[in-house]
Parts: C-alpha cells; sequence; structure tokens
C-alpha cells in the first residue's frame, strides 16, 4: 500500500530538473576546460616574449634649448 504517488506533472518536474543539472554540470567542465587552454596559451605566449626579449640601448636625452621657458607651479 503505497503512502504517496509521483504524479506525472511531478515526475516531469524531477526529469527537468535533473537534466538543468547535468547541462550545468556539463557547461563548468566546458569552461574550465577552455579557462585552463586559454591559461596555457597565455603562459607559452609569455614564455616567448620572454625569450625573444632583446634589450635595446636607449638614446641620451635631448639637451633644452637655452631659450625655453621654464614653468614653475606655487
Amino acid at each position: 500500500m503505497p503512502i504517496a504517488r509521483i504524479t506525472g506533472q511531478g515526475l516531469a518536474t524531477i526529469a527537468l530538473s535533473v537534466a538543468l543539472l547535468w547541462g550545468i554540470f556539463i557547461g563548468e567542465r566546458i569552461l574550465v576546460r577552455q579557462t585552463l587552454e586559454r591559461r596555457a596559451q597565455v603562459m607559452r605566449e609569455l614564455h616567448e616574449m620572454q625569450r625573444g626579449h632583446r634589450t635595446e640601448p636607449v638614446s641620451s636625452p635631448l639637451p633644452l634649448p637655452a631659450h625655453s621657458p621654464r614653468v614653475t607651479v606655487g
């Protein structure tokens, strides 16, 4: 003798909830995988930039012309 019965509407609600839960779970896994791939790509790009980085000497500053006005604040 059953104490309670699940109606068709209740069973449909349970099925929808389970499907939604699985959809969220699979979506999260896809998002995490894409994030890890993007992080690996950024790390590779940073490594390449550091390996290819060549230092170049900067030029000396140009002397100020004698007739340039000096701006003071105060």
